[in-house]
């Protein structure tokens, strides 16, 4: 269901795609000097490559062949061999894609999801990763292909340090590519290999296969199973927020929910379409975090391809909370997404925008949902 699916605060749809594609800076890489041969700012692309195709490649069923550095930036030389699987999805006709991984070592179980999203405005991709132990989002890395080759780059933290990160696709075939994440602690002069993957294109789909889910989990890591399906949605948008506005466009589409972890994440593709013809797409990626027991939800447009700022809460006697803290016109204010009336077939949404830390709340967004093959009650 498109309920997660808040349009960021900075842009709340505006008239269209553009106005929507404007309301935040392009999305730049920031190459760190040294790292073979790049410049400071990534150089802007060729006018006729704009690389939103760039990982069609990809999209299918693989077999992993995974090495990874127990170690990193210890001067360690103990590797891991891990086997498994990863199932690619192709979301937004390509301009965005999903990872699916699991791999299996003599003592290490990895099961992970890698979420890539197009920056039109800059031509570039971003790359985040979050595995199911913490439900999280690593920092993303941000990158283009060039000459058959995929280079991101990003900042992150590693064992209390600042490092930068780098991960390049190459040896790209129809039938198999490769992998390689290295870390740099000295702003890229150096870089160390930790993680090397090759994908192979499976003989039998036994790719495909492994990917059903291992084991069974329970308690509020299910808490979005009611969703998962294709709905029919019914928007209505206060056209100013926070203004004293009561004005409202309304909205028809649909959202598709497709079950990740076995439950505990997910992914919402939301289409809609308002009264001057304008065509919005949307995602929602939800993760659960076992030791919070919370889950936080993670909205991008196809617009601009970035992810908004999260919304975190959970599910207590059949209703949603989730909340986050956001800039709006300048000022800071609260926002809450609330789910309720929830039932096999149906269930309401609604987002408000809170000015005054919480005290009062004025609603903004309204989705009501139907299930798309719910079978009509009979009349007695």
């Amino acid at each position: 269901m498109n309920a997660s699916l808040k349009i960021p605060i900075s842009i709340l749809f505006c008239t269209a795609i553009c106005a929507l594609s404007q309301a935040r800076p392009p999305l730049r890489v920031s190459l760190p000097a040294g790292s073979g041969g790049a410049q400071t700012d990534a150089p802007k692309p060729a006018a006729d490559h704009d690389g939103q195709r760039d990982f069609d490649f990809e999209f299918g069923a693989w077999s992993i062949h995974l090495l990874r550095l127990q170690h990193p930036l210890t001067g360690s030389q103990t590797w891991d061999t891990l086997e498994g699987t990863a199932l690619v999805s192709k979301v937004w006709g390509g301009r965005a894609n999903l990872v699916e991984l699991r791999v299996n070592g003599p003592a290490t179980h990895i099961e992970g999801l890698s979420l890539r999203l197009y920056h039109p405005q800059s031509r570039q991709w971003s790359m985040h990763w979050a595995n199911s132990k913490n439900g999280a989002l690593d920092a993303p890395v941000a990158g283009e292909f060039r000459n058959g080759i995929g280079e991101f780059y990003g900042r992150d933290e590693f064992a209390g340090r600042s490092i930068y990160v780098r991960f390049v696709f190459s040896e790209i075939t129809a039938d198999s590519f490769r992998g390689i994440q290295s870390f740099s602690a000295d702003g890229g002069k150096t870089w160390e290999p930790n993680w090397i993957e090759t994908f192979t294109r499976p003989t039998g789909g036994d790719a495909a296969n492994q990917q059903t889910p291992s084991g069974v989990e329970s308690g509020r890591s299910h808490d979005f199973d009611f969703e998962i399906g294709n709905w029919k949605t019914h928007l209505s948008r206060l056209l100013h927020p926070l203004s004293g506005s009561s004005t409202w466009v309304n909205l028809e589409g649909t959202s598709i929910v497709r079950e990740i972890w076995n439950g505990r994440a997910n992914l919402v593709e939301l289409e809609v379409d308002d009264p001057g013809g304008n065509h919005v797409e949307g995602l929602s990626l939800r993760l659960y975090d076992p030791r919070a027991r919370q889950w936080s939800l993670n909205f991008a447009n196809s617009g601009d391809g970035v992810l908004s700022v999260p919304t975190i809460g959970e599910f207590r006697n059949g209703r949603g909370e989730f909340y986050d803290q956001e800039s709006f016109k300048g000022r800071t204010i609260l926002v809450r997404n609330v789910w309720s009336d929830i039932t096999p077939n149906s269930c309401h949404f609604e987002q408000s925008f809170s000015e005054d830390g919480g005290k009062t709340w004025e609603v903004n967004w309204i989705a009501g949902d139907t299930r798309a093959n719910a079978t009509p009650s009979k009349t007695p």
